[in-house]
């Protein structure tokens, strides 16, 4: 079905998901937050992502706001799994992840202007790639 912008909900669903779980922000804050309980990182990227959200709704339609659900899980179980995590998350592994994580911005950018029509969903898994990287080197 058709949101109000002309978008499907499932693709305001997946292009709003997809930007605000993969940034920098998303990481590192629901990282630092498991690890240190600061969240301040995360209420600043809350704020952020809620005026992203209003101009996103206006062209891709009410999948937008399903995302908060994908952003809630996502960054609930980074959260929860930082201490478990914790001897595996050396700086280098953080600042790899968010790389990573901003060349999936950058691939994501490039689909919103119609550029290109890479699959970045298929690549989110890659974030996580430099846990086992750094483990095994």
């Amino acid at each position: 079905s058709q949101g109000e912008g002309g978008a499907s909900v499932s693709e305001g669903f997946v292009t709003a998901s997809l930007l605000f779980c993969v940034g920098a922000m998303a990481i590192v804050g629901a990282l630092e937050n498991g690890l240190t309980g600061n969240y301040e990182t995360l209420q600043a990227k809350s704020l952020l992502d809620g005026i992203s959200s209003i101009v996103f709704a206006s062209s891709l339609g009410i999948g937008v706001a399903f995302s908060a659900v994908a952003l809630f899980l996502y960054q609930g179980v980074i959260s929860l799994l930082a201490s478990v995590l914790s001897p595996f998350l050396g700086d280098a592994v953080i600042a790899e992840m968010t790389c990573v994580g901003s060349l999936l911005i950058v691939a994501l950018s490039l689909n919103m202007l119609g550029l290109t029509k890479i699959k970045v969903m298929n690549l989110v898994p890659a974030i996580f790639f430099p846990i086992l990287l750094f483990t095994f080197m």
